[in-house]
């Protein structure tokens, strides 16, 4: 019989299926799509990140996908560069960008080791089962019924399990979306892997190279209250575009590559928290409890912090054959450690967006921290630095203790 039941096979809910069924509980994990390819996935690991992963056991698993660090952080301003920052910023690894598809092959052909693993793919999860007003499982759109003690939500920020729970879900203000797009890497990107923000005449894009060989990732913010941009983002010249705001050497990247640009896929961004991530038999986590903002990448890490937190919380409840009252109460506990990281991370993402959305409305305060950037280099960067460090290591101490 199945213990526990996790909805959504991404990096939370192939990790917490894995470092479950490794100790000998009974898992069922179901994924909506047919594959892992998704247009988008995030790539970025922190060193929180990296550091849960090593834990659970599976940073071997990183040497053979497709990986790459980043080398440094640059932001460039009205075309010229405010400040740079090396990787790893005294943290023990870099940040580094992983292709998840295979991560989380990976990650589920590990865990099909194990007799107590049943993997469900390409079927969706219509409904929650109830039974006396705890949930007993699942309803498939496949007609199939699965019971289950637990039943652990990690199907994103538009979860169906926090949703058929009646789970609240507080979104936070957001005027921004992100348009998203992929090209042929430049050689200059290749060699030295630097995390580039742009922000040129009131717009704001960032572009890296990604782990997939030979491509760069491009994020384009299209700020809701923008009412000057008529762009027609589908069909807008966007090599053109991209040039005209970015240095000379990049514009030329984009010029000669024009041919290679994707056509965008639009990210609707969702940013809120949860009040309650549990009810009688039911859990959420990762972006189905608390949906991130894009702003320095966070949501995968604290979602793989998120996993270690539960597995050291249930692994014993569950190798005990504990009774449900004992199991609800344990939910509660999972979230009393989780949310204080989690609510001073979103606090400082929206700290950096509030920056950031201040320089791309304000030409004047753009062009006085350029001139006067000689002076101010390097107060400007190390409160940047201040941030980026709790983001980055993680607020709280996590430590798998099972």
């Amino acid at each position: 019989m199945t213990q526990i039941l996790i909805t959504g096979a991404g990096p939370t809910g192939a990790a917490l299926a894995l470092l479950l069924v490794k100790r000998g509980i009974a898992v069922t994990l179901i994924e909506a799509a047919k594959d892992f390819h998704r247009v988008f996935r995030g790539e970025a690991l922190m060193p929180s990140g990296l550091d849960a992963l090593e834990q659970m056991g599976l940073s071997a698993i990183l040497e053979r996908i497709p990986h790459r660090q980043f080398d440094a952080w640059e932001f460039i301003f009205d075309g010229k560069q405010l400040f740079r920052v090396e990787e790893p910023m005294g943290a023990p690894q870099p940040c580094t960008l992983v292709s998840q598809p295979p991560l989380l092959e990976a990650m589920i052909k590990e865990a099909q080791a194990y007799p107590g693993f049943e993997f469900i793919q390409g079927v969706v999860v219509k409904d929650l089962l109830w039974i006396n007003n705890r949930v007993a499982g699942v309803k498939l759109g496949d007609g199939r019924e699965i019971s289950a003690q637990l039943v652990i939500g990690t199907d994103g920020r538009s979860s169906v399990v926090r949703q058929r729970a009646g789970l609240q879900l507080l979104p936070q203000p957001n005027n921004v979306d992100v348009l998203w797009f992929k090209l042929a890497a430049s050689p200059r990107f290749a060699a030295d892997n630097v995390f580039c923000s742009i922000v040129n005449d009131g717009h704001v894009f960032s572009i890296f190279h990604g782990a997939e060989e030979g491509k760069l990732h491009l994020a384009w913010a299209v700020f809701a209250d923008d009412t000057d941009d008529k762009t027609d983002w589908k069909q807008a010249n966007w090599a053109e575009i991209f040039a005209s705001l970015s240095p000379s050497w990049m514009a030329q990247h984009f010029r000669s590559h024009a041919d290679t640009i994707e056509t965008p896929i639009k990210l609707s961004v969702v940013v809120g928290r949860c009040p309650c991530w549990h009810a009688p038999g039911v859990l959420l986590l990762g972006d189905a409890a608390h949906p991130m903002s894009p702003v320095r990448a966070q949501g995968i890490n604290v979602a793989l912090r998120d996993v270690i937190v539960a597995a050291n919380h249930l692994v014993p409840l569950f190798h005990t054959g504990t009774a449900h009252e004992e199991i609800d109460a344990a939910l509660a506990r999972i979230q009393a450690e989780r949310e204080p990281e989690i609510i001073r991370i979103q606090q400082l993402q929206m700290e950096e967006a509030a920056q950031g959305e201040q320089l791309r409305k304000n030409a004047l305060m753009r062009w006085l921290l350029i001139q006067l950037a000689p002076l101010l280099r390097k107060i400007i960067q190390q409160s940047w630095l201040k941030r980026q460090y709790e983001m980055r290591q993680g607020i709280t101490q996590v430590q798998l203790s099972v």
